[in-house]
């Protein structure tokens, strides 16, 4: 019990001193898990790799290659000399095969493909839908498979 003495201070005589500091409780730790020779948790070992986590995974780095794909094609569209069709002849110009130009294309349309189709997923989870792993695990066998379609038709279009 705290009581307050005759200058304002409070007495703790009734407190309970710490025994140990935070910084010992975490030496204690560190030194047990060597000991014992464990990885540091949470350690990549551990964790069994499912659909699910691969697809998010994939999701946060399609919208990073894709903001960044975006972000410098627009600053090298400002600093470059010429224009979009100077560009396009000169690629022209390589002669490169179908199959690598198709290959550059899939390149393309997958990842915007991908992260569209697996953005509208995560906006139907927003509305509380498809949280059973069951339907976690279809829904995301249905993006893989339409991510798939829509670019192969996308690169028919192109």
């Amino acid at each position: 019990m705290l009581q307050r003495g005759r200058a304002g201070s409070l007495h703790t005589h009734c407190a309970v001193p710490m025994g140990t500091t935070a910084k010992e409780e975490m030496n204690k730790f560190w030194a047990k898990n060597n000991k014992l020779n464990r990885p540091m948790s949470p350690h990549i070992s551990i964790y069994q790799w499912s659909v699910p986590m691969m697809m998010s995974i994939t999701h946060r780095g399609t919208g990073v290659g894709l903001s960044g794909g975006i972000s410098a094609f627009a600053l090298l569209a400002l600093v470059l000399p010429g224009n979009y069709p100077y560009y396009l002849d000169l690629i022209h110009s390589l002669s490169i095969g179908p199959a690598l130009l198709g290959l550059a294309k899939f390149g393309i349309a997958f990842p915007l493909s991908y992260h569209t189709l697996n953005g509208i997923r995560h906006l139907f989870w927003d509305s509380g839908k498809g949280f059973t792993l069951p339907e976690v695990y279809r829904s995301g066998y249905v993006v893989i498979v339409l991510s798939i379609l829509t670019s192969i038709a996308a690169i028919a279009y192109m």
